[in-house]
């Protein structure tokens, strides 16, 4: 069944054209990868379909009760309002029944006859309808989300105190508890570290809803996506699968464009050729019939329908770094490193060091102190205890995170010039490979967006005499098409790597050391970020331990005793409640996503026997009245 089509819809913004006519339809229960090159309008076809922007022309439709979750902009909550609060805001329509189920369980202890039958019927329905909103699951489900995104340290902390990143995964977390039909979600994993990635993944692939969502991490559009819907230059083309699926078929959907566009051409040529001749022939025997004949001819040419030719390459930035001298052997040393910020220990004596040639990278939690590693070697941060050297002829080319941010408010070509010293006409040519066209090289630093700016660092770094990259997350802000070349610049430095990314499909594509930084210290793994994952989980294998499920009683009618049944019920119930309280704290500290997905299948299962065991109460109950 349809979720959502939309037909024909038209966009401006001032004036410019963003797409018209646009038409698609998304089936329910799909998975849809939105993808296209950066300002293609992406997030603004989301915002059409969420109703946070009017369309110009067309419509859009949704099936009937259709529930949108969206994460347009971060809400503004009462001050003191912590980030429990914030998530349990899902659970309204829950608490509110609990409230008055509360009520009535006061009212019932001080009446009887025919207004306790009507205030149990009253309870009954009340309770069905809790029982089916999932409220007795509500605070698990509340507590995976927030271990799933490495949120639970922030759930009794202001929300309003939080950084942008935490408010974005907060709320992120608020839209995944409130369950919605169809969930768009515009770059989902930008604030997200590998582990809060992967349990998103296992999240979106269980959860019963349909999504779009815009990404360029490849890695979670092959995991996640059933089809890859690709806008570009206004149009939108559909393809099932994933992502990689998706590259195969465009590929050769381009061959295939391409040999009919030939075929077209060569019939288009023969046809202008046969009015041309038609032409020359009419004026030289002054016959009318092949001037008829040509005008004919030129008629059914207008009205062909014209074959785009297919675009294989569009503009990409121009990206090669280059390397004059090998360093020595060891590159980076680590020696016993400690660092410390007041009571939280960031890392033990740890060690490692970085070869000539090496690929690595560091990967690992947020706030593990992944980019503190790398600031230790550009003395933008000072370790506690220890030793970092930095071998002998190491040239290094960094790119930070917080990417030009100290930049004051010069132009990008004077930027560009501080690095590189050049004649501006050289700079322009220089920039204009990195798709810096025009007057655009006289936009201020400040105002460039965070792929501009990574863009213009690149630049800098390209002209720069270097044979070691440090680089702290690189592909952040870089569209797909950007990431690809930074690849390919990255495959062919003769030099070393050090690289601290999120970015799977990055790291899997280059490098070949992964350095896991775990609990304080850094483990080293040979292979790929597949391989060394495949290694840790191996290395971490331990007996889960289940705790024991009591066992279902099958009800039968009592034959004198209601009473004494009951009790034993009760006792049961009270069994099961106290071992769900064992698994609720259970998961409040795991953060292993397997983990966490068995305690929560385990936890259904004795939430299930319990409300078996309630009917059974509300049965006696009943036969002892």
């Amino acid at each position: 069944m349809i979720i959502v089509a939309v037909n024909s819809i038209s966009k401006m913004y001032g004036g410019s054209s963003v797409f018209k006519d646009l038409s698609f339809e998304m089936k329910e229960g799909e998975r849809v990868g939105l993808v296209g090159p950066n300002g293609s309008g992406k997030t603004t076809v989301l915002k059409l379909i969420a109703g946070v922007e009017s369309i110009d022309s067309g419509a859009i439709h949704l099936k009937k009760g259709t529930k949108i979750g969206y994460l347009a902009q971060i809400p503004v909550y009462p001050e003191g309002t912590l980030t429990k609060d914030v998530l349990e805001g899902a659970f309204d329509e829950i608490r509110d029944i609990e409230r008055k189920m509360k009520v009535l369980e006061k009212e019932m202890t001080s009446v009887d006859g025919q207004k306790l039958e009507r205030l149990l019927e009253e309870y009954g329905k009340l309770q069905d309808t809790f029982m089916h909103l999932g409220g007795y699951e509500a605070e698990a489900e509340l507590l995976a989300v927030a271990n799933g995104l490495s949120i639970h340290s922030l759930l009794n902390r202001p929300f309003n105190q939080l950084s942008g990143g935490e408010k974005t995964k907060v709320n992120l977390g608020l839209i995944l508890l409130q369950k919605p039909n169809l969930l768009l979600l515009d770059e989902p994993t930008n604030h997200l570290d590998i582990a809060a990635i992967e349990w998103l993944e296992q999240y979106v692939k269980q959860a019963n809803m349909s999504f779009i969502f815009i990404s360029h991490d490849r890695y979670f559009l092959d995991e996640v996506a059933t089809a890859i819907y690709e806008l570009e230059d206004g149009e939108i083309s559909t393809y099932k699968g994933n992502y990689s699926s998706f590259m195969k078929e465009k590929e050769q959907r381009l061959l295939e464009e391409f040999a009919n566009y030939q075929e077209q051409q060569k019939k288009i040529k023969k046809m202008q050729d046969a009015i041309r001749r038609l032409r020359q022939w009419a004026h030289e025997g002054d016959n009318e019939k092949f001037f008829k004949k040509a005008a004919s001819m030129q008629k059914a040419l207008d009205r062909m329908d014209k074959i785009k030719k297919p675009i294989f390459e569009r503009k990409k930035m121009d990206l090669q770094f280059e390397m004059n001298e090998r360093s020595g052997k060891d590159v980076f040393v680590y020696e016993d490193v400690e660092k410390s910020f007041g009571e939280k220990v960031l890392f033990q004596p740890t060690s490692f060091t970085i070869h000539y040639k090496d690929r690595a990278a560091l990967v690992g939690n947020n706030g593990t102190g992944k980019s503190t590693l790398l600031k230790f070697l550009t003395d933008e941060m000072k370790l506690d205890r220890g030793m970092v050297r930095v071998g002998s002829n190491v040239k290094l080319g960094y790119l930070s995170q917080s990417v030009m941010h100290s930049e004051k408010n010069e132009t990008v070509i004077e930027s560009f010039r501080d690095v590189v010293p050049v004649a501006e006409g050289e700079a322009r040519q220089l920039l204009a490979r990195f798709m810096f066209y025009g007057n655009s090289v006289f936009k201020r630093v400040n105002g460039l967006s965070g792929g501009e700016r990574m863009r213009l660092r690149l630049a800098q770094m390209m002209y720069q005499d270097i044979n070691v990259l440090l680089l702290d997350e690189p592909t952040n802000h870089l569209d797909i098409d950007s990431r690809e070349v930074l690849e390919e610049a990255l495959s062919e430095f003769d030099g070393t790597i050090f690289a601290v990314s999120h970015d799977r499909y990055f790291i899997n594509k280059l490098f070949s050391k992964i350095l896991w930084l775990d609990e304080g210290k850094v483990t080293p793994y040979v292979g790929n970020y597949d391989e060394a994952k495949a290694k840790k989980t191996e290395l971490q294998k331990l007996p889960v331990k289940v705790a024991p499920i009591v066992e279902k009683k099958e009800w039968k009618k009592p034959k004198v005793d209601y009473r004494k049944k009951m009790e034993q019920l009760e006792i049961e119930i009270i069994a099961l409640e106290d071992q769900l309280i064992e698994i609720d704290e259970e998961m409040s500290c795991e953060q292993n996503v397997e983990k966490l997905l068995e305690l929560q299948q385990e936890r259904d299962t004795v939430v299930k026997h319990r409300d078996l065991l309630f009917s059974e109460l509300e049965k006696l109950d009943e036969l002892s009245s």
